[in-house]
């Protein structure tokens, strides 16, 4: 059997990889499309740039485990996220359904343009100087503009869905959406433009 005829990989045999591409020069390096059938590194990511060798889909499932998180308080609780793969994984390709069908496109590709679409360019971090401290703008490395708009996503579909009529499954579904289209109620988007705004009064 040559290379051509080789059966082309789709990740839990449902959504094929091949066709999707980052436009986002500088988010290509740091966001992997590698196919494989099912998404599970069990923790083997610990290396340098490690995230960079987890694929993308399940970088999100990781981050749901831990939806709840915010900074270094854990104030909110979702009971249908816990740390089980299983019921996670099952939760982000619930999601990926709702996606499918509302957009009528392969939901991997949407996710990937609420990612670049919600990746803050610019943040502030605090410097010392003569016993003050101040804002100072920085730019974001490439893997934290992903990390971070991967949080905001969940941390923007757990609200949707905490203490509401919509259930974890469809906030995200929303959230991702919302994200992919720029549409200006999506959180991670709110979260983007909040963190650009105190980047650009503290140059």
């Amino acid at each position: 059997m040559t290379e051509t005829q080789l059966p082309q990989f789709k990740i839990f045999d449902l959504y094929d990889l091949s066709e999707i591409k980052v436009t986002d020069q500088g988010l290509k390096s740091v966001i992997n499309l590698q196919p494989k059938l099912i998404l599970k590194s069990q923790g083997r990511n610990v290396g340098k740039l490690g995230q960079t060798k987890v694929n993308i889909v399940e970088r999100l499932m990781n981050k749901l485990a831990v939806a709840g998180h915010r900074g270094k308080k854990h104030k909110l609780g979702i009971g249908h996220t816990t740390g089980k793969y299983s019921k996670n994984m099952k939760i982000v390709l619930d999601a990926f359904k709702l996606i499918e069908k509302r957009t009528q496109q392969n939901p991997v590709l949407v996710l990937i343009k609420a990612i670049e679409n919600s990746a803050p360019r610019d943040e502030t971090t605090a410097i010392e100087y003569g016993g003050a401290r101040y804002p100072q703008a920085v730019d974001v490395s490439p893997l934290r503009r992903v990390n971070l708009a991967l949080r905001h996503i969940i941390h923007g579909a757990s609200e949707k869905a905490f203490n509401k009529k919509k259930n974890i499954v469809q906030g995200l579904a929303d959230e991702i959406v919302m994200a992919s289209e720029k549409n200006q109620e999506s959180f991670a988007l709110r979260k983007k433009k909040e963190s650009e705004a105190q980047a650009d009064s503290a140059r």
